[in-house]
């Protein structure tokens, strides 16, 4: 059997102070696995640069001269860290690669993970799910968000794989499969379980980022998983109609109450009972305008059709 040619896809913002050391052990860990007849000689980096204000483009197109094999695409702005990924995956379906990995450029990801993919698409699985197997390096309180993330993703009814990110190994037959994906706001940890096909995990453990900052602060990290929530499941709607019914349930019978205390001339002001009503009605008024509004919005972004990304500039073909 041929050996099979890979890509790895990196998306890049802002990455000036880690994307050389990336980069070169990288270009090692393939040069280890062509040598090893695990994949082609043909094998290369793409980085998809997201818009970096800094000189991130400057260092991809020295690196492209160093290496050779290191390739890339940069955004006319900055369009988002998944759209970087799916940029690279839809730049490549239908080219000669056979598997392309999706990593980021930080390498808090284990890329030697990569050479167990690699054997195991080999072996005939077309997703393999990087995963890690503990999240000792992260803060309590991001551990602790994370993996709520997951526990309400499971109760919503979307599968999805814990402890896993955008670190994975698909092939043509995946890459094809999610070509037919249009939407705009896309959840991709969502969307590749879903695809299906024969599925792995590989689990390693996550180092520290050595430099530069996290792309992902809380802002981006809420944001994000309201995408998530609301790419996939109309729960939050349902729960919120179910509690308005409840409410009003309640509501009737307190009148009832209310009826039959006055009947019996047992009434009193009521002013706490009808502030609290009051104040808790608004406020599920306003949550539930809010989830319905949520919805919305995204409808609003999908019919517009616009793209999810823009080109500007490519460095090799």
């Amino acid at each position: 059997m041929a050996a099979k040619k890979l890509a790895i896809v990196l998306p890049a913002y802002n990455e000036k102070e880690v994307i050389e050391k990336t980069t070169a052990e990288l270009h090692k860990l393939l040069n280890e696995m062509v040598l090893s007849d695990k994949i082609s000689a043909e094998s290369f980096i793409l980085y998809v640069d997201d818009g970096s204000k800094d000189n991130t483009w400057a260092l991809v197109n020295a690196l492209n001269e160093k290496y050779g094999n290191v390739f890339g695409l940069r955004f006319s702005a900055n369009f988002g860290h998944q759209n970087a990924l799916i940029a690279g995956m839809t730049h490549l379906t239908d080219t000669d690669v056979d598997y392309v990995v999706t990593i980021d450029a930080d390498l808090q990801d284990d890329p030697q993970a990569i050479v167990e993919m690699v054997d195991l698409a080999n072996q005939g699985k077309d997703i393999i799910y990087g995963v890690r197997n503990d999240r000792t390096s992260d803060t309590f309180f991001k551990r602790f968000t994370a993996q709520s993330f997951y526990k309400v993703m499971s109760a919503l009814g979307v599968n999805s794989i814990p402890n896993h990110a955008d670190f994975r190994l698909v092939n043509q037959k995946v890459l094809r499969a999610f070509s037919a994906y249009q939407e705009r706001e896309m959840f991709l940890r969502g969307i590749f379980p879903l695809i299906g096909f024969n599925e792995a995990k590989v689990y390693y453990a996550r180092a520290e980022r050595e430099a530069g900052e996290t792309k992902y602060p809380l802002r981006k990290m809420i944001k994000f998983a309201a995408t998530g929530i609301t790419s996939f499941s109309i729960s939050p709607i349902t729960f919120v109609r179910n509690v308005g019914l409840g409410i009003f349930g309640i509501s009737i019978l307190s009148l009832i109450y209310i009826v039959i205390g006055w009947a019996f001339g047992r009434t009193s002001a009521g002013w706490p009972t009808l502030m609290v009503s009051i104040w808790m009605l608004g406020g599920l008024q306003l949550v539930a305008i809010g989830i319905i509004g949520e919805y919305i919005g995204k409808i609003f972004l999908e019919v517009k059709h616009r793209p999810r990304y823009i080109i500007a500039e490519k460095i090799g073909e």
